[in-house]
């Protein structure tokens, strides 16, 4: 696998022809339009084929599978074009094994709203190890909030992924709440409801572990909050299941604000079976224009976490989204839009603008000027700033890494996880 950075003048056909490889699936894998228009500076995952099979008349993909002693996942994988369907055509071409260099083995779990598309969806699961539903949120009584999620733990089974159950301190608004994250903490008979409606679900749904998430805790609060999860951990376990937290990103014990106190990395650590850094959103709706998650920052939280927490225990948040910010950036009044990498692409073919690369941030940019004549200034993820990122799990050791959020189509992350690390199969706990 490598990373082609588009230069002026070149194309699909162009590229593909000085690689040696396949120019529709190119295309096809790295999402070009139709049109074939590339944007200067924009990335294009290459991948070298070892051994291909042409499809024959009546094959099935499950035979073609059992043919070369490998899975339907793995071809699945190999083949993104394949969205996670066995509709396969005669005269199909389809990549048994690539060229690849492997940092290691990696688990992958991704984050994902009831409203997927499902095709979308069907794309993305055998590149996963795990699909979490977002979210179920508590009521004051210590109910549970409900989730449609009959879709996605059936697609998910269908593709041998574990579903794990999202908890999360939302309130009916919508919100992370800080009174309600309290109250649970702080409340016993709220609690205990809240941990038999957990257990209950867990059961009824067949989830195989919880995920808690808890914000904006307050640090008087850290120790009932590790605590809780102690106790909700001893109750999963009892009937099989496993639990994770999602920390804060932290790069000292004692940082102070809201977001931060009430997260004690070693005692949450110690309190459940892994952990998720959620190492993005530097660059935010209504802060001023820089990258999502850049480099530095995100090595700083990291090294930090080693400190308190063992490596085969953590996740690693990959965020899978960039902003679009007008400009001038006026503090309290600017809003950026969240936007797709792939819409990041799109604004800089459609506006003819040339794809810049921070190499501190280890993050793509560029400025555009739209129809109203206001500037606007983009950051997003490519395959080079994701490429960085997923690098770290294998150099830290790390579970994997947690991917937020699964809604946006960006055919260039599978490409390199598929590419970087052998995935993690979905096994029973225990």
């Amino acid at each position: 696998m490598t990373i082609h950075v588009v230069k002026a003048g070149e194309t699909v056909g162009s590229i593909a022809e000085f690689y040696g490889v396949d120019p529709a699936r190119l295309a096809s894998d790295n999402a070009v339009p139709a049109s074939g228009a590339l944007a200067v500076g924009q990335t294009l995952v290459v991948r070298f084929p070892r051994l291909v099979h042409a499809v024959q008349p009546g094959e099935t993909l499950y035979a073609i599978a059992d043919r070369y002693g490998t899975s339907v996942r793995s071809l699945w994988q190999n083949n993104f074009f394949l969205g996670g369907s066995t509709s396969i055509q005669a005269g199909e071409t389809l990549v048994i094994s690539y060229f690849d260099n492997k940092l290691g083995t990696a688990s992958f779990n991704g984050y994902a709203y009831p409203f997927i598309a499902s095709s979308l969806l069907d794309a993305e699961l055998p590149y996963l190890t795990e699909l979490t539903p977002f979210t179920y949120g508590i009521r004051s009584d210590g109910s549970l909030l409900p989730l449609e999620d009959d879709a996605l733990l059936s697609a998910a089974r269908q593709r041998g992924v574990r579903p794990v159950m999202h908890l999360s301190s939302l309130t009916e608004t919508g919100q992370f709440d800080t009174e309600r994250g309290s109250l649970i903490l702080t409340d016993a008979s709220v609690q205990k409801r809240l941990i038999l409606e957990v257990q209950q679900t867990v059961l009824r749904r067949g989830y195989a572990g919880v995920d808690v998430d808890f914000e904006y805790l307050p640090g008087t609060l850290a120790d009932a909050y590790a605590a809780f999860l102690s106790r909700l951990r001893r109750l999963l376990w009892s009937q099989g299941a496993f639990l994770w937290a999602a920390l804060a990103p932290k790069t000292s014990a004692d940082q102070p604000g809201l977001l931060y106190e009430g997260h004690d990395y070693a005692a949450v650590g110690a309190a459940v079976d892994a952990v998720l850094l959620m190492t993005y959103e530097w660059g935010y709706a209504y802060g001023p224009p820089m990258a999502v998650a850049p480099l530095g920052q995100v090595r700083a939280v990291l090294d930090y976490a080693l400190t308190a927490v063992a490596p085969e225990k953590i996740f690693m948040g990959i965020p899978l989204y960039g902003y679009d910010w007008p400009l001038p950036f006026v503090q309290g009044s600017t809003r950026a839009e969240s936007i797709s990498n792939q819409r990041a692409i799109e604004l800089a073919i459609q506006h003819n603008v040339a794809i810049q690369y921070d190499e501190t941030a280890q993050a793509p940019f560029f400025h555009y000027t739209d129809a109203g004549g206001t500037i606007h200034e983009v950051w997003f993820e490519d395959a080079r700033s994701l490429s960085a990122r997923l690098a770290l799990i294998a150099e830290y050791g790390f579970l994997g890494a947690g991917i937020w959020n699964l809604m946006r189509p960006f055919p260039q992350l599978w490409q390199l996880l598929a590419s970087l690390y052998d995935i993690r199969e979905s096994v029973p706990f225990g």
